[in-house]
């Protein structure tokens, strides 16, 4: 597969917003002037598919979490576009090459992990760490659910500096958001080694699908989830059909979702939106970014370092005008947002370049009457 592109989405350049993007390179400022609300080449010439189909030839990092039985940490990462690979395995203890026998009997200093190789330029260890804390009770000091022990006890396991702090940063936030009524006991640890479990732990939940919802129900693991998280996003938000939308959205909002179009640079809705608040899909209302996590990119679009929940988006590789790109989509309203590039700002150095016709804002006052209020915490 080529090497993903960083170029900028491109938008129609004029003197007259010169000086907002003096600070990017004369390179840039060409790609912006190359398309202006473009229309992108039909479907099935696109050619987008789902990036972990394709040959991989780009950067790869690894993210290690221990979050009690490691078949239930392990299938939600699973097919999340950017993750190349998710496995169950052991991770921290002193012990050489562990077996789950002697591991989950206790008598090792391992815990029960995954080992995720990722492509931190499709998708970020700050999106991975949202997902993470989303499977288990991080409150519990003794194990998590009726597992209990050391070895069920759950860990960040950082592989380096940057992911160490992006971990502290995140236990933070967590903790400002009392979602949890105790404060969070799991403990961030410097990676040392991974040992890799049985193979018939790989994809437990493929193989064993009718014992892994058991014991997730079973464990009181998925009542927990529910309690504290949003679920079963996809019975709450739907995309209405085309003839509802035709009605729905304007002309714009139609074109830029359906058909793939882009809006103008600087002149869209978004793009100065400096209030505090959420951004769901206009297509579904299934949130998608907080105001909290929007940048200046002096790209001329609303740009995010990172979306809400990395599982309500999709990111098939984009081939149209002759690129490699990866393009955002809402999952739940199968819409297209924009793309992401890797030249955003630090810890994730993503930017999330959206269209605003692709979106509705809802301000932080009025996100309880919307129906949007247990999302308040990710715009505090």
């Amino acid at each position: 597969m080529p090497q993903l592109s960083i170029q900028s989405r491109t938008g129609k350049f004029n003197m007259g917003i010169f000086k907002k993007v003096i600070v990017l390179s004369l390179f840039h400022l060409f790609i912006l002037g190359v398309f202006s609300c473009s229309k992108a080449e039909n479907k099935d010439d696109k050619k987008t598919g789902n990036y972990n189909e394709l040959e991989y030839q780009g950067k790869k990092s690894q993210a290690t979490f221990a979050g009690g039985c490691f078949w239930c940490i392990e299938a939600p990462f699973e097919g999340i576009p950017g993750v190349l690979s998710v496995v169950s395995g052991y991770a921290g203890g002193k012990e050489k090459d562990p077996i789950y026998a002697e591991v989950a009997a206790g008598k090792t200093s391992h815990r029960e992990s995954v080992q995720i190789t990722f492509d931190p330029d499709i998708i970020s260890y700050s999106e991975l760490l949202d997902i993470f804390w989303q499977q288990f009770d991080p409150t519990d000091e003794g194990g998590s659910f009726y597992d209990r022990g050391l070895q069920y006890t759950s860990a960040i396991f950082f592989h380096d500096n940057i992911q160490k702090e992006v971990a502290k940063e995140s236990i933070k936030k967590l903790e400002k958001s009392r979602i949890f009524e105790k404060p969070i006991a799991t403990p961030i640890i410097k990676y040392t080694n991974f040992y890799e479990a049985e193979d018939y732990h790989q994809d437990y939940y493929k193989k064993n699908p009718e014992e892994y919802y058991a014991y997730r129900k079973g464990s009181g693991r998925d009542a927990f989830i529910a309690k504290h998280w949003p679920v079963k996003l996809e019975d709450q938000y739907k995309k209405p059909a085309d003839e509802d939308l035709k009605k729905k959205l304007t002309k714009l909002q139609y074109q830029v979702t359906m058909h793939e179009e882009t809006e103008r640079a600087f002149t869209n809705e978004y793009n100065e939106n400096k209030e505090a608040g959420l951004y769901v899909c206009v297509v579904s209302g299934a949130p998608l970014f907080s105001s909290k996590d929007k940048y200046e990119s002096y790209s001329g679009w609303p740009s995010f370092t990172k979306p809400i929940d990395a599982r309500l988006i999709d990111k098939p590789v984009d081939r149209s005008f002759g690129m490699t790109r990866v393009e955002v989509r809402s999952k739940l309203g199968d819409s297209h947002l924009g793309h992401v590039f890797n030249d955003g700002p630090e810890p994730t150095n993503l930017r999330y370049c959206m269209n605003s016709a692709a979106m509705r804002f809802i301000p932080k006052k009025d996100m309880e009457k919307e129906g949007y209020g247990s999302w308040l915490w990710t715009v505090d």
